[in-house]
């Protein structure tokens, strides 16, 4: 289904893909700590599919594990419901935001308690075909270089 055959278009999606092919996953109250999992979305910003799961299946961090999930739920995603190649998609975007935390409260001394914070976090990730993030890139290269005052 192409995305101009599309009837109703959710908000999140008009957020992250507009009418642009691609498609997303979302994880949500992912058990980690925000500042842990962007280390591991920064890792796969930008690269293809396939070296980002394989970049995932050897990552020794927790989080790893849901991103891996994630990747490949979007890469179905955008084979299912866009028709499009597996081989061809690219991580365009990775968000990582924080999520609600749990407040616990930890026995101390003396009749004292420390407060455990149990941080939470919620993750996306955008896949798009490498033809349209090539052309975004290559739109931002005349841009710039105009404004740059191009021919000197």
């Amino acid at each position: 289904m192409s995305a101009a055959t599309r009837e109703s278009i959710s908000a999140r999606r008009e957020r992250l893909l507009g009418d642009e092919p691609g498609a997303f996953a979302v994880a949500r109250f992912v058990r980690v700590t925000a500042q842990k999992s962007r280390r591991i979305a920064d890792l796969i910003r930008g690269d293809s599919v396939d070296n980002a799961l394989a970049t995932l299946q050897f990552a020794p961090q927790a989080v790893a594990e849901n991103f891996y999930k994630l990747v490949d739920s979007a890469a179905a995603n955008a084979e299912t419901t866009e028709g499009l190649n597996r081989s061809d998609l690219v991580i365009t975007v990775v968000q990582v935001d924080e999520g609600p935390t749990m407040k616990r409260w930890r026995p101390r001394a003396k009749g004292a308690a420390n407060r455990i914070l149990k941080r939470s976090s919620h993750l996306t990730v955008v896949v798009q075909p490498r033809e349209v993030v090539q052309a975004k890139l290559d739109a931002a290269n005349i841009k710039n270089s105009k404004k740059k005052g191009g021919n000197r």
